[in-house]
């Protein structure tokens, strides 16, 4: 497979995410007053929204990126590890009502978070914190969007 082909598989992939995350936060937005934690679960609807839109606008820019098969295979599964990680973290904690230590805001407001197990705590604290490894994703997307420095043509 060539790196064309990959690139436009793993967009379209990217794309078809993106509509399960908008049908997923659809229905996600009718369980907010029966979880544990209305306000987390808000959060979740609004997260789940907004990487929704945002694996939208990476499939339909993917095939523009200048990258090796691995630096996309990279770039791919960084993207889509992170997203996932982060909103379940969210999840678990709207579900369960617990994670305070790592979702410290929520617990001072009504119906936020309390202090759970310590293995409730720590895998709400690892899903969150290893979904940083999008960072990793966001700077290979912006190395493939580089121009090529022949194609720039000035014309006066």
């Amino acid at each position: 497979m060539n790196s064309h082909n990959a690139l436009a598989h793993q967009g379209h992939r990217l794309l078809q995410v993106g509509v399960a995350l908008l049908l997923f936060t659809s229905f996600e937005g009718f369980a907010i007053p029966h979880l544990n934690s209305p306000r987390i679960a808000l959060s979740v609807h609004t997260l789940s929204t907004f990487q929704a839109i945002l694996l939208l606008s990476l499939g339909l820019l993917w095939n523009k990126l200048k990258l090796s098969i691995l630096a996309a295979r990279i770039a791919f599964w960084t993207l889509l590890y992170s997203a996932f990680a982060i909103l379940a973290a969210y999840v678990i904690a709207a579900i369960s009502g617990v994670g305070n230590e790592t979702i410290i805001l929520m617990g001072e407001l009504p119906h936020g978070l309390h202090h759970g197990s310590a293995s409730q705590e720590a895998l709400i604290k690892v899903l969150a914190y290893t979904s940083v490894v999008g960072i990793a994703s966001f700077a290979i997307i912006l190395w493939g969007l580089r121009l090529k420095v022949a194609s720039l043509s000035i014309q006066l």
